[in-house]
């Protein structure tokens, strides 16, 4: 009721504001805060108004009919934006429809609905697992609406009702992230085993490995019947292990209570992966690594100071999906660790768009690609504006970084469902 409240008021201060300009947002070097300006966007859709992203103008601004009560909205948040008339944007439209420039204008319509995948578990009222989530801190900063969903909610088929999801840091080997080493004595860790081996039992499945092989197929489903799935961190290389090692027992007894399979690596199946091929498994199940496509320590020998990954500029009328997910102010991005860093190149499928990469370092940071009729896209690493974000840090205060380049690539894919859209020729 409250809802429908303020959007009949809305609708009502928007009659009498209306004129002939619009209201456009730079996301160029110029904007005071680009996180927040998505949740602008995202909040003027969801209130039914049709908005419009200008792929490739001033950084991939944003415009819409012109209202007094969008500007406050903009002041409010502290979002720069600057109101020219009807002549000046349809001189912009002339400008970006030119044949000879790499610009393009996709209608935003729909809000999408968005699912963050991660466990609710909490202790005494604290959270019990010592990190955060990149992508749940800048809906937050940003102000886009979204639910938490986990294991129970994905097995019972709740992600119909979504457009968008997320799988937080998250391990689908069933091997608790590989944390055994360094923290299996610890209450958090020991507390994470007991809950997971509960959801898995009070599911039907003997381990938790299963529960989550399980939950990946479903995930599966969701994308190949037109979803959208984004993925970070150790989300990334362990979703396409879980569904290489169906049937498989890749978890030592710490994990699961029985040894792993020896010849698990020759049985693996590469063609039931999204991303990746031909990788080799860790078998030393004190290495807190899964296989080898990650390009993470010790291997990785790239410095904090020369840790950088360039976008790929993409043609905005021609490719209008991979120009999207790249759309920001820079081409060149501060890179950023995590369980899982980058993928090695020559451990990706043919299939897969990389979008962004270190080219010394022979590695992808951010790929993409299309299952069915769906998408994903993953990024490595695990906090843009963290470099080295250890177990127990506390967590990015995003105020600080309002014009994060990096916290930009993963709204963008939150904004990517609102579009009209084609998927891109392979």
């Amino acid at each position: 009721m409250k809802r429908i409240i303020v959007s009949v008021l809305f609708f009502f201060t928007l009659a009498f504001n209306v004129s002939a300009a619009y209201l456009l947002i730079p996301m160029d070097d110029d904007q005071t805060d680009h996180l927040k300006a998505y949740g602008i966007t995202y909040w003027i859709i969801d209130n039914g108004v049709e908005a419009f992203w200008l792929l490739n103008y001033r950084g991939g601004s944003f415009a819409f009919k012109h209202n007094k009560v969008f500007e406050k909205e903009c002041l409010t948040r502290g979002v720069k934006f600057q109101v020219i008339p009807d002549a000046q944007y349809a001189k912009i439209q002339m400008e970006i429809a030119n044949p000879e420039v790499n610009m393009d204008i996709i209608k935003l319509e729909v809000p999408p609905k968005v699912a963050v995948y991660t466990p609710d578990f909490s202790l005494r009222g604290e959270k019990i697992q010592p990190w955060d989530d990149a992508v749940t801190m800048v809906l937050t900063y940003a102000e886009i609406p979204y639910d938490v969903i986990y294991d129970k909610e994905v097995l019972e088929d709740k992600l119909s009702e979504y457009d968008w999801l997320h799988l937080h840091h998250e391990d689908f080997t069933g091997q608790y992230g590989r944390f055994y080493r360094s923290y299996h004595s610890t209450p958090w860790y020991k507390e994470t085993v007991k809950r997971m081996e509960a959801l898995a039992a009070e599911m039907g499945y003997k381990k938790v490995s299963q529960l989550k092989l399980a939950v990946v197929k479903k995930i599966q489903e969701y994308v190949v019947g037109g979803g959208f799935m984004f993925a970070m961190c150790s989300a990334t290389d362990t979703y396409d292990i879980a569904l290489a090692s169906e049937g498989l027992d890749i978890c030592d007894h710490m994990y699961d209570g029985d040894p792993q399979d020896p010849t698990a690596q020759s049985k693996l199946d590469y063609s039931k992966t999204f991303a990746f091929k031909d990788f080799t498994l860790m078998k030393n199940p004190l290495v807190y690594e899964y296989s080898s496509i990650d390009h993470g320590p010790p291997a990785r020998k790239i410095s904090p100071q020369t840790d950088y990954f360039t976008l790929f500029d993409f043609s905005a009328k021609w490719d209008p999906i991979p120009s999207m997910l790249t759309q920001n102010h820079t081409k060149t991005v501060k890179g950023f660790m995590g369980q899982t860093t980058a993928f090695l190149k020559n451990q990706l499928k043919s299939s897969v768009l990389i979008m962004g990469e270190n080219k010394p370092g022979k590695e992808a940071r951010y790929i993409h690609s299309t299952v069915g009729e769906g998408f994903w896209t993953f990024y490595g690493g695990h906090d843009p504006e963290d470099y080295r974000h250890f177990v127990n840090d506390p967590e990015t205060d995003l105020s600080l970084h309002p014009n994060s380049p990096g916290y930009r690539l993963i709204l963008n894919n939150v904004l990517f469902p609102a579009a009209k859209k084609k998927k891109r020729k392979t």
